[in-house]
């Protein structure tokens, strides 16, 4: 699990954390890291592991979610040819890989009962039976699990093993969600963004203008880290002039005037409703734009719709003075967008 991402942070609840996971590295014993999606856990992870004793040994990585119930055991412990339907082969699990290493369980609180009390007997007695064999097999593990769950509410509710939670709790790091990182915001930021130049060969980094930072430092991010590096880096590289600070972020990909209505029986309720009242159903989470009346002269659908979106474009130009830019913000749509849209319906492109 070599990754390039890095540590960056000044805050003192992040900083906090990461001087926790560093103290525990060296010690022999198994780390929780608990933390909200985004925030994480997979470079706590590797810190314990390259600050340990077991440094040169492996790193492995199994997410526990990622796998159908059926198999999770059989990739933690391995298995013996011919133990169950598929088994061609003798394979080794998880353990035996990392063996003299690090065992990183991601998003533990998945894990089944049974899993849960296989992985019990591993962490206390250092022995792992692969299924279908006899023998258990001796392995140098330490485990070091993650997940996003409150693992004694589980306990309470029945979900997780009380004892196997004692085993595996020696520490627990909690690492802060970004809106909780006071000046970390910024800084990830500027370090995401100077990437993405580089990436992209810009001659300078000209940083983000103030309205876009305000934007960004008054975000929740539900995402954290991750959702933000996304968000910087889709802002850079749509920035039309390297050369100008950047002034737009799009929190939303998705956000889109032609956005697909989910199929959910919500959404099939409220088409019915709409056509019920003969109303036109607007995509989930979309602002309807300034919509012109105007007259459809023929039976043909493209040619209709065509109109419409020609008509809805004009309008919307000459409400923002053919600023071009002013108005595809308004209608929802990036710049390159409207202009696509302009050109197809061969709209007068040299305005604005």
């Amino acid at each position: 699990m070599e990754r390039t991402s890095q540590f960056v942070g000044s805050s003192l609840a992040f900083l906090d954390a990461v001087e926790r996971a560093s103290r525990a590295a060296p010690l022999n014993r198994p780390v929780l890291v608990i933390g909200e999606r985004g925030t994480g856990k997979e470079l706590i992870a590797e810190r314990l592991h390259h600050l340990s004793s077991r440094w040169s040994g492996p790193l492995v990585t199994m997410n526990c979610a990622a796998l159908p119930e059926t198999l999770i055991e059989a990739e933690l412990f391995g298995h013996e040819a011919g133990s169950f339907t598929g088994a061609a082969k003798t394979r080794q699990g998880r353990f035996e890989e990392a063996d003299g290493g690090t065992l990183f369980l991601d998003e533990l609180a998945t894990l089944s009962s049974a899993a849960q009390d296989r992985l019990l007997r591993a962490v206390e007695y250092g022995e792992v039976t692969r299924i279908g064999a006899s023998k258990p097999i001796s392995v140098d593990v330490r485990i070091v699990a993650a997940t996003n769950e409150h693992l004694p509410k589980l306990v309470e509710q029945g979900r997780f093993r009380a004892d196997l939670l004692d085993r595996l709790s020696f520490e627990v790091v909690t690492l802060p969600p970004l809106r909780a990182r006071e000046g970390d915001i910024s800084l990830l930021a500027d370090h995401f963004g100077r990437r993405m130049a580089v990436e992209l060969d810009w001659p300078n980094w000209p940083g983000f203008g103030a309205e876009a930072m305000e934007r960004m430092e008054k975000y929740p991010w539900p995402g954290n880290v991750r959702e933000l590096r996304n968000v910087v880096e889709r802002a850079v590289y749509r920035a039309e002039d390297p050369e100008r600070a950047v002034d737009k972020v799009q929190f939303d990909p998705f956000k889109s005037p032609w956005a697909p209505i989910a199929t959910s029986d919500e959404a099939a309720e409220a088409i019915e409703a709409a056509m019920a009242a003969d109303e036109v159903p607007m995509a989930s989470g979309a602002a309807p734009p300034p919509a012109p009346m105007i007259e459809i002269e023929t039976d043909d659908f493209k040619s209709s719709v065509a109109d419409y979106e020609a008509a809805l474009i004009s309008t919307a130009l000459e409400k923002h003075r053919f600023n071009q830019r002013a108005t595809a913000e308004a209608l929802g749509l990036s710049y390159d967008q409207l202009r696509h849209a302009m050109k197809r319906l061969k709209l007068n492109a040299d305005v604005g």
